[in-house]
């Protein structure tokens, strides 16, 4: 019976933040897929095992959630004064689609490890102990981002005691810089608004922040649409009326924001724009069992990813909500006390996360300097990933 052979190409699966994703150098992927186009799509889908109607990823090497499903390629610099170019592909679970349209925070600490463990970084700039300055050029939303990665005895140093809520192990903290965090062109509030009255049908008028910072999101009140902000995955993800919800209100915010002309686009729009709910600080406990006190958190976050409640938080919607909280009157801003504010620690449904941004007004108009963050990463597997030709 005749068959096709399996190729195999040389990639990394590593955890960056609380997220995972399988890393490729540009010029090891096979010469069809080292352009944008179909050939690569088809590769990355078939990589993680889209699409799967049994939602398990079980022939591929995605984990069957937004947080796992994720590819990256790295590049040589196409932007001066920097190491990398980074692209990252939000692969779809169940149907073959992969989103470019944004980029993935969590697994930029990733991509600065394996800047260097993949020869992007000159052999120079990479001191013999302390923190390796990688800059990377994040190629979906053409922006600068800097990641300061430890290093000891000359390598990427990866076990060590920063603990991370949403990750089960300690490891070596890398900090993050995103740079002019305003994703993509135009205004960081599309509509000049801090907030919005946003018309939803089957919802009604909802006083939204729609913003584009670190990636584009819709901020709504947890009151507004029934929640207290405390929720966890269960609750959110096991109602499939709550999700049609949700997804309505994205679409909506999507046209509002000018990310799509109609809300019939959204679909082939998944990962972008986020929708997150926030309320004033209350007790809860966390996924892990973990109970976090009103007294430790300003504000509570709750962030949906590809359909469903993250279990976390993704690193672009942390970016959002820290510049969000920096400016006065938004809906996280008030929700944090209001007033102005340079960092804010928020609760998730894994934990608490604290974050930092400079924001300001120039021209009448806010924007954002820069937004800060730790997180953490770590090789898992490197080798070969063999998929059927």
């Amino acid at each position: 019976m005749p068959h096709n052979p399996q190729i195999r190409i040389p990639a990394t699966y590593m955890r960056g933040g609380t997220s995972k994703g399988v890393f490729f150098r540009l010029q090891d992927l096979p010469e069809a897929a080292q352009v944008p186009g179909e050939a690569r799509d088809r590769l990355l889908l078939r990589v993680i095992g889209s699409p799967d109607p049994y939602q398990k990823h079980t022939d591929g090497m995605g984990g069957a959630t937004s947080s796992t499903s994720k590819t990256v390629i790295l590049a040589p610099p196409t932007v001066p004064d920097h190491d990398v170019d980074y692209l990252f592909g939000q692969v779809s679970i169940d149907t073959p689609f992969v989103d470019w349209s944004g980029n993935c925070g969590n697994l930029t600490a990733a991509v600065g490890a394996f800047a260097i463990h993949g020869g992007f970084v000159p052999a120079e700039r990479i001191p013999e102990n302390g923190t390796c300055t990688v800059r990377i050029w994040q190629a979906n939303i053409r922006k600068s981002i800097i990641a300061h990665v430890p290093i000891t005895n000359g390598e990427v140093q990866e076990t060590g005691d920063f603990e991370l809520d949403g990750v089960t192990f300690p490891a070596a903290e890398i900090e993050i810089e995103f740079m002019d965090p305003a994703d993509g062109e135009g205004a960081m509030f599309p509509t000049g608004n801090v907030v919005d009255a946003l018309d939803v049908p089957g919802i009604g008028v909802l006083k939204a922040t729609l913003i584009n910072a670190g990636i584009p999101t819709i901020f709504v009140r947890a009151g507004d649409i029934g929640y207290e902000g405390t929720e966890l995955q269960d609750a959110i993800n096991s109602d499939p009326d709550a999700l049609k919800r949700f997804e309505t209100i994205r679409a909506h915010g999507a046209v509002r924001m000018g990310l799509i002309k109609d809300v019939s686009e959204a679909a082939g729009r998944q990962h972008t724009p986020k929708v997150a709910f926030v309320a004033e600080p209350l007790d809860y406990v966390a996924s892990s069992g973990k109970t976090i006190h009103a007294s430790d958190i300003d504000v509570l976050v709750r962030a949906m990813s590809m359909g469903k409640l993250h279990h976390a938080m993704m690193g672009t919607a942390a970016v959002a909500i820290a510049t969000a909280a920096a400016v006065p009157g938004t809906l996280v801003n008030l929700a944090a006390g209001g007033g102005p504010r340079n960092h804010v620690t928020f609760g998730h449904p894994s934990g608490t996360l604290r974050v930092g941004a400079e924001a300001g007004q120039l021209d009448g108009q806010w924007t954002a300097t820069k937004a800060i963050m730790s997180r953490s990463a770590r090789i898992l597997m490197e080798g070969w990933v063999r998929v059927p030709e």
